[in-house]
């Protein structure tokens, strides 16, 4: 059991295949925010992330390893993860990529946020975050994905595909996590969902995100077009937020409410 005064916050870092990375996401986290601890939940990365990482956490009792079976997708990992940390205690879960497209520099920033915030989101498309070497194309699939959902669902914020965020313990509590069924890339699309329709507070912060250096990336047309037709038949059974709905949780998310939020501790 972690110790709640120092290690209120867990990042969870999913990784498949990405031992030439992960040494080095992990080293940059434990330097930006060295009371957090790190979860990489390694779905039997046939290169050795799996092996790498238990050495890592042999080294670091700051950083744990869930070493899953097989790979059933990102979303499975992360709501393995959260039942891994919220069983432990933490208060604040945070999602992380392993590939270093999410800089650990810029998570001091997000946690500030998640003082007085339910969920807060590292957003691309909010004045200040930008992407880094990234083609037009890849530009224009988030760019797209994200204005299909917030068209078709009614979402008010504007990067809802992007992946970097903090959760406190209390929201996951609040989402219904067993009913989350998504488990690759609409699964930040269908989390978000889940926050707004909660009645949670979410805001975004400006990020910038990177294209990965090294290895290959998971994400391709196919995955996209996927998620997009589940955001479709979500849209049309009426799984979205109403335009009064949207507008409260716009609302809210300018201003705090005192009487439903108690501040998270931060590292």
């Amino acid at each position: 059991m972690p110790d709640l005064n120092t290690t209120p916050t867990l990042v969870l870092v999913p990784t498949y295949n990405e031992a030439e990375n992960i040494g080095s996401i992990v080293g940059r986290l434990r330097s930006s925010v060295p009371d957090a601890h790190v979860l990489i939940v390694d779905d039997s990365s046939p290169d050795g992330t799996g092996a790498l990482a238990d050495a890592i956490a042999n080294r670091d009792p700051g950083v744990h390893v869930l070493h899953r079976t097989q790979k059933t997708g990102l979303g499975a990992a992360y709501l393995e993860g959260f039942s891994w940390g919220l069983s432990r205690g933490y208060t604040q879960l945070v999602q992380l990529d392993a590939d270093g497209s999410h800089l650990p520099e810029q998570l001091a920033s997000l946690l500030a946020a998640a003082d007085t915030a339910d969920v807060v989101m590292g957003s691309r498309w909010v004045p200040g975050g930008a992407i880094e070497n990234w083609p037009w194309h890849r530009r224009a699939l988030s760019r797209g994905g994200s204005f299909y959902s917030r068209l078709l669902l009614g979402l008010p914020q504007r990067d809802a595909t992007g992946g970097y965020r903090v959760y406190s313990a209390r929201a996951l509590e609040r989402m219904d996590l067993s009913s989350v069924d998504s488990l690759g890339y609409c699964f930040q699309i269908e989390m978000l969902l889940h926050a707004v329709r909660a009645n949670l507070r979410v805001v975004e912060v400006p990020i910038t995100f990177v294209e990965r250096v090294r290895g290959s990336s998971k994400m391709s047309p196919r995955i996209a077009v996927e998620a997009m037709a589940r955001v479709t038949r979500w849209g049309l059974t009426g799984m979205g937020i109403s335009r009064a709905g949207a507008r409260a949780a716009a609302a809210a998310a300018q201003e705090p409410d005192s009487d439903r939020m108690s501040p998270q501790p931060r590292v």
